[in-house]
């Protein structure tokens, strides 16, 4: 296997999560800059580059994202936050936490941040404990 061919098993694993936990991943391969080569895989996974306001979910569904700042990675899901019965808040938030618990990366929908997001891997989820997932 050549060492092209290596990067792209391992990118391919940080996408789906299978081997390697997706996470907050440094996208440096030796010392090189891997960002875009993980676009194009992101593409090839099913991935598309998007807002979250553009991502089309119902309340209690989710959908497995990326957000790349720099050369770091970080995964999460677009999701509905529900405040209360008449208050709900669509965004992204990463699995890597601060140190309150909060997700460390918010983009609310209004934000023109791009994500990836793959919609044909939607889920359900509690809306009443987003946290859980």
């Amino acid at each position: 296997m050549n060492a092209e061919a290596g990067l792209r098993g391992v990118l391919q694993d940080i996408i789906k999560g299978q081997i390697v936990k997706r996470s907050r991943h440094e996208l440096v391969w030796e010392t090189r800059d891997v960002s875009l080569e993980f676009i194009d895989v992101l593409t090839t996974e099913g991935y598309s580059a998007t807002v979250v306001e553009r991502v089309n979910i119902k309340p209690g569904e989710r959908v497995p994202a990326f957000y790349l700042d720099g050369s770091t990675a970080y995964f999460g899901w677009v999701f509905w936050e529900k405040f209360s019965q008449l208050k709900l808040r669509k965004l992204f938030g990463s699995v890597v936490r601060n140190a309150k618990g909060d997700w460390a990366v918010q983009i609310p929908e209004k934000r023109r941040t791009i994500i990836y997001t793959n919609t044909a891997l939607v889920s359900e989820m509690d809306i009443e404990n987003p946290s859980g997932f």
